[in-house]
Order: structure tokens, then sequence, then C-alpha cells
């Protein structure tokens, strides 16, 4: 375990460290699990023998998470389009499924030639109390493109009156995945985009409320929490990924006789020309 006066870190399974967790305490849960799709994480396969054995899997993480949270608490979980029927229905038993959200993402890599191919992931906002939960809406509002861009003007109010720029953002989420060349990326095979964290951070948060991670991965919510002026906890099982964790929260220079560096993102581009690390790092 390392920390900060934010940030909480621990290397290990979060079924055996959630327990340490003091039930009632946590504000907002953002779970971002192994999907069961086959994916490799370090030493860890993503496969389990059946979908029901999955799904019973993250009964398990779920019920100890809903215990933590306080009863104004939220939680986001993602998981396949696969799997999240079976935490879909299970939810629905357990707390209040608030919304449904689709994060979409362009595609890349080799297209789906004998079906359609998938351009997006499921998440379910969650909450304890639907009559008492944190959602600040001024703090992630969007454009809306009927006040900002065509300027429309509302004529049923009793005084006609231009409509809202701004507008909470709906249930389809557009963010770009996390690619190679963004200062952000880590060695990861699911690494989730921080603009993604900080709406759901900053929507179901406030400044100095705890924020935790069962599968923390490379610690994009602990950093955005961080950021955010939140106190932070984060659990991951994998030790490469967990002192990217270390790196990233500033929390030691050194672990296990390691100096911990950023990874060198040195790329040829197409002239054939190598850019040293940090160069044109954009899209």
């Amino acid at each position: 375990m390392l920390s900060n006066n934010l940030a909480t870190i621990y290397h290990g399974n979060c079924l055996d460290l959630l327990p340490s967790v003091p039930d009632g305490t946590v504000d907002l849960i953002f779970a971002d699990p192994p999907y069961n799709i086959g994916k490799s994480f370090g030493q860890f396969k993503d496969k389990w023998p059946s979908d029901q054995a999955y799904a019973e899997w993250c009964y398990s993480w779920l019920t100890l998470c809903l215990k933590k949270l306080k009863s104004t608490g939220s939680l986001y979980v993602m998981t396949s389009t696969q799997a999240m029927p079976y935490i879909d229905l299970w939810m629905r038993s357990q707390c209040t499924v608030q919304s449904r959200i689709v994060w979409h993402y362009d595609s890349s890599g080799v297209q789906a030639r004998r079906y359609y191919g998938s351009m997006y992931e499921p998440i379910l906002f969650c909450v304890k109390d639907p009559n008492s939960y944190t959602f600040n809406t001024d703090d992630i509002e969007v454009e809306a493109r009927t006040g900002a861009v065509r300027k429309l003007i509302d004529y049923r109010k009793a005084t006609p009156e231009p409509y809202k720029t701004t507008k909470v953002p709906g249930n389809v989420w557009y963010f770009p995945r996390v690619r190679y060349r963004m200062a952000e990326y880590e060695e990861h095979p699911s690494q989730k985009p921080e603009v993604l964290l900080e709406r759901i951070i900053k929507a179901s948060s406030n400044p100095g409320d705890l924020v935790l991670d069962p599968f923390a991965g490379t610690f994009t919510t602990c950093v955005v929490a961080q950021r955010l002026m939140r106190r932070t906890v984060g659990i991951e099982q994998e030790r490469e990924y967990y002192k990217i964790g270390v790196r990233r929260l500033g929390l030691a220079d050194e672990l296990d006789g390691e100096s911990l560096q950023p990874l060198d993102k040195s790329y040829v581009r197409k002239n054939g020309k190598q850019l040293p690390s940090g160069k044109d790092q954009g899209l």
C-alpha cells in the first residue's frame, strides 16, 4: 500500500482487499473489470469457464462495492456488451439504475466482415437512493446545438427567449479511445480515457469525496480524482500496472528496485524519420 494526502493504492485482489474499506464511506465507485473476452492483463487471462461463472464473479465484488457506498453514493460499472444484460438485471434487484450509457468511439484495426463490428461499450450508472444522490449538472454541461449553433427561439414561453446554449449530456458519449501517441497512453489492453472519467467524477462526486476503483488498471480513475481534489482508493492485482499507478500518482520514484519512468513512445513517421519521445504526441 502506498498513499499521499489524496490517493491510496493497493496491490492485490479486490475480493481480498475490499472488506478492509469501511462500509458506507465511499461516495463514488467506478468499476471497469475484465470483460471475459480473452484479453491478457499481465499474468491474468480474461476468460471464465462460462458466462454464468463470469456473472457470479461479478456479483461477488459488486455486492462488496455496494456495501462500501454511502446511502447517497453512486456506482458506475462497465463490462462487455455480451455480459451487460446479466449485470443490468442483477443490479436492478440491488439498487436503482439511473442511466444506461453508451461510450461510443471510432473504429480501428481489423474491421468486421460477417457481422456488425462493435464500436461502443456500455456503462451502468446506479445509485442507492434515487431521491438523494450527487449529480452536478453545471459541471458537465455540453454545447446545445439548438441554442448555441442554430440560435433558435423558444416561443412556448410567455416571453420568447433563445434556447439555452448548454445542456446535460445525453446517454451516448463520444470519446476517442486512448491511442499510442496520446500523452496519457500506457501499456494496458483496455485503458479508459481521462475525459470519460472526468465527466463521471465531476458529475457524481464533490471535492473531498472518496472515489473508489476496484480494478484500477493504469489508475486513470485515481489520477483524475486526485487532479479534481477528490480522495481516492485504487486496487490492482497486476504488479506492473500497480507500478504505473505509483508513477502516475507521484507516490514514489522507484519500486521493487526499479526506477519508474514514463513509457518511451518513440515512433517512426511515414517519411521514415524517427521522432524522440514526447514529440508530436497529438492524435
